[in-house]
């Protein structure tokens, strides 16, 4: 990231965010990419869900929308989360930039809706497919910015046309994140 923010599970999270309520929230830009995920309701478990259980993420693009949709082991019992990507409203200084779009790297955070903690976080590298499609949808955005109240009405026109199930049938890139639980000291080879 080339801005410095400590982010510390536990602590406040360390960048504002504007929708304070449960969902998702897939954004690209100066930092980097990343995914923040906002809960009210959570426990130990869902946090370590999170952190360490299996993951899968997905991109669908339709009409120059694209949605980041996702779905995670222990967090949710069944079906899929969607978080449709803009930059719109984004300030300039913080747009992505081509050195932001050449780190292939995922930021991923739970964060508690209320109190606006911190509760996990973890990094997937991104694949070169996903990554393609990413800078596609971003330069495309540059080059043509959608203003706020046109992509509200793009996305609400897409949502009542199909689910994030169905936008996970018809996507243009997947990653697959394995479940991702360190073995505890005593087991690993210590040298």
């Amino acid at each position: 990231m080339s801005n410095y923010a400590n982010f510390q599970v536990g602590e406040k999270f360390p960048l504002p965010i504007k929708n304070q309520q449960d969902g998702g929230l897939f954004q690209i830009d100066a930092n980097g990419c990343m995914f923040i995920l906002q809960l009210s309701r959570h426990d130990i478990i869902a946090a370590e869900a999170f952190r360490t259980g299996k993951m899968e993420l997905a991109l669908y693009e339709q009409d120059g929308l694209l949605f980041f949709l996702y779905q995670i082991d222990g967090i949710f019992k069944e079906g899929w989360g969607d978080a449709p990507f803009s930059l719109s409203g984004m300030k300039p200084e913080l747009l992505p930039t081509e050195k932001s779009m050449a780190d292939h790297t995922l930021h991923l955070y739970l964060v508690d809706t209320t109190l606006q903690i911190l509760l996990a976080q973890r990094d997937v590298t991104i694949p070169a497919d996903f990554m393609e499609l990413l800078k596609k949808h971003v330069a495309a955005q540059k080059a043509s910015p959608m203003d706020n109240t046109a992509f509200a009405l793009a996305v609400q026109t897409l949502w009542a046309q199909k689910s994030p199930a169905q936008m996970r049938e018809a996507a243009s890139a997947v990653i697959e994140v394995p479940l991702d639980i360190p073995l505890p000291p005593s087991k690993q080879k210590l040298n």
